[in-house]
């Protein structure tokens, strides 16, 4: 275990990874010394960090996401605390691997924790590199998704991608304002994605995509996507080859066998706060044994 010491934060590694905790290195330490600590630039190296032993409130935690972003995005399924911060509400069934919105072309550049009250057992947040998992696959694995992208295709009710469109339009708008022709300008650059407005008002997209690409701020390959990932809140997506072939069998058990493999969990103590790189390290969760347990989420893109 690595520790260094910048100024009067104190840096550590953690996990068999790249992952790092940052702790105040001494008393006159504050929280605010976070907001020049150049936490874009440790993440760039860690692919997430823990930050422990400040003890922010809410509004602490929602103007460090501030500091850090261009701007935020939302879960329409889940309800604010302050202008970035949302609750966590996503049942107490284990979640599997995911990028946040990585079903999505609306996926954030950074994803935020914070815990407010942890939990007394179990309810660990999961983490996996990307660039780890795509280290352990077979050749064949990676020709397989080197080769052709998936297709994530799903179905969205009116009032939620109403409500995203609103959110990442800004301005004001209300939702009942959005078109489905909207979406198109507010996805992330480059997506390759359809928008179909049905009958009923509901939204369904195709989004296509490589599983297995460069990071935001690497051109190493990471295998980070949410093949794995949950659908709570939300019809399950369809996920196949875009050439409309599924994916084999075996090689589902081997990614599942692999992320499990080299996954790390974080147990929560009270304040933590959690930056994770959500173009390179996919994240879940473990059962939830304690539902008196609070956490925050944010999610936002980086600044250029």
């Amino acid at each position: 275990m690595a520790t260094l010491t910048r100024n009067t934060l104190r840096l550590t590694s953690i996990g068999d990874g790249d992952g790092m905790m940052i702790n105040p290195a001494d008393r006159t330490a504050g929280f605010a010394e976070l907001y020049e600590a150049g936490l874009d630039q440790l993440l760039a190296d860690a692919g997430h960090l823990l930050i422990r032993g400040f003890d922010p409130g809410v509004e602490e935690f929602n103007e460090l996401v501030r500091r850090y972003s261009s701007r935020t995005t939302l879960d329409p399924a889940r309800t604010f605390h302050g202008d970035a911060a949302q609750k966590v509400d996503s049942g107490h069934d284990p979640i599997g691997l995911h990028l946040e919105n990585g079903a999505t072309p609306f996926a954030p550049d950074l994803l935020w924790f914070h815990c407010v009250k942890a939990a007394r057992s179990g309810s660990e947040t999961t983490v996996c590199d990307g660039f780890r998992v795509w280290d352990a696959l077979s050749e064949r694995s990676r020709e397989l998704f080197t080769a052709q992208p998936v297709k994530y295709t799903r179905n969205v009710p009116k009032e939620m991608w109403q409500r995203l469109a609103a959110h990442l339009a800004g301005g004001g708008l209300h939702p009942a304002q959005m078109e489905v022709s909207s979406l198109y300008a507010l996805a992330n650059d480059g997506a390759d994605a359809t928008f179909t407005e049905e009958a009923d008002g509901s939204l369904t997209y195709t989004y296509t995509v490589y599983v297995a690409h460069p990071t935001r701020w690497s051109t190493r390959t990471a295998w980070a996507n949410s093949l794995l990932g949950p659908s709570f809140n939300y019809e399950a997506p369809e996920i196949r080859f875009a050439d409309g072939s599924p994916i084999p069998d075996a090689v589902i058990a081997e990614y599942s066998e692999v992320t499990e493999a080299v996954t790390e969990e974080i147990a929560w103590q009270d304040g933590d706060i959690v930056l994770i790189d959500n173009s390179r390290v996919m994240h879940g969760r473990r059962a939830i044994t304690d539902p008196d347990r609070t956490i925050l989420n944010a999610q936002s893109y980086a600044r250029s």
